[in-house]
């Protein structure tokens, strides 16, 4: 019977799970759309550092946290200003053809100044400031995260007040599917590099920065969660606080174990940015992602047993 159930729960997982990943396809600054490369793919200009794979990056130490699997250098620069509006465009597959397969876990914003242009920058030992975070919806139940795997961007505001040079915009989506366990939650990061004009002179405290990896560790809070599948749910948000200069350009929801956090920001084109229902596009956070809708309840307790390698 355990080789039927094994046999089974490959037959139905292996094909979601081979393109359950994904990658940053294009990012879009106040009406101008920039592509991306594949992962692994021909190597194009463009202003997002280019990943090897669409796998994630699995452990907290990971040196590909900074910026993706095996991130290289992309050559060129976006222009942008305080206050620009940023659409990350995040896709599946690998090949892009597909939606974000996944919809549990925070959508994330940092930055970092270059020393120099971008485009030759090493971030590997960079000091990263958080600008927005996003993790449940009002309800408590569904991630905005859900909003991306229904084919939206993931939105985000340069600071009004940022000051002017060279930056990377790291966006990060968390996927805690299988977050049960310690060193289960699979992380997606991108770089996107930018230059900043205007006269701004806003910058985050050294005590609201911290280095990629170094910003968690794989048993916190809000990377690693027992009770991620059993509502009404809490979050913490791991790595630092938005920086404190952002104000009211952070993009802040979700919940901490003691229910703060508002629905201020916009975490994607149909994320509601003064607290109201959730998008109808959204799919529910739990046991909704296509690792698990695919199974009967038997079977997901199967996986748990023998998780599937990413």
């Amino acid at each position: 019977m355990i080789h039927l159930l094994l046999a089974f729960t490959l037959t139905v997982l292996l094909p979601v799970l081979v393109s359950a990943h994904g990658y940053v396809g294009s990012v879009t600054i106040d009406g101008t759309s920039y592509p991306g490369n594949e992962p692994g793919g021909a190597t194009n200009p463009s202003i997002i550092r280019q990943v090897s794979t669409i796998d994630p990056v699995k452990g907290s130490s990971n040196p590909s946290l900074n910026c993706g699997m095996n991130a290289t250098l992309a050559a060129n620069v976006a222009n942008a200003n305080p206050g620009s509006q940023l659409l990350v465009h995040w896709v599946g597959g690998s090949t892009g053809d597909s939606d974000w397969p996944h919809n549990v876990g925070p959508i994330m914003h940092y930055m970092t100044k270059c020393d120099g242009s971008c485009s030759s920058y090493d971030s590997s030992n960079a000091e990263w400031f958080k600008i927005s975070e996003l993790g449940l919806q009002p309800g408590n139940t569904t991630w905005y995260q859900a909003d991306i795997m229904a084919g939206q961007p993931a939105n985000v505001t340069i600071p009004s007040n940022i000051a002017p040079g060279g930056y990377l915009l790291r966006s990060e989506l968390i996927s805690l599917q299988l977050a049960v366990s310690v060193g289960g939650a699979e992380f997606y990061p991108a770089c996107i590099q930018l230059n900043i004009g205007g006269s701004g002179t806003g910058a985050a405290t050294s005590s609201e920065e911290c280095t990629l990896p170094g910003c968690y560790t794989d048993s916190e809070a809000g990377i690693y969660d027992p009770e991620i599948y059993n509502p009404p749910l809490t979050y913490t948000f791991p790595g630092p606080p938005v920086a404190a200069f952002v104000g009211g350009d952070a993009s802040v929801g979700g919940t901490t174990p003691t229910g703060s956090g508002s629905g201020s920001g916009s975490g994607s084109s149909s994320a509601p940015a003064s607290g109201s229902a959730p998008s109808p596009t959204a799919s529910s956070g739990k046991f909704s992602d296509p690792l698990f809708t695919l199974a009967s309840l038997p079977i997901r307790r199967f996986c748990y047993i023998f998780p599937y390698r990413s």
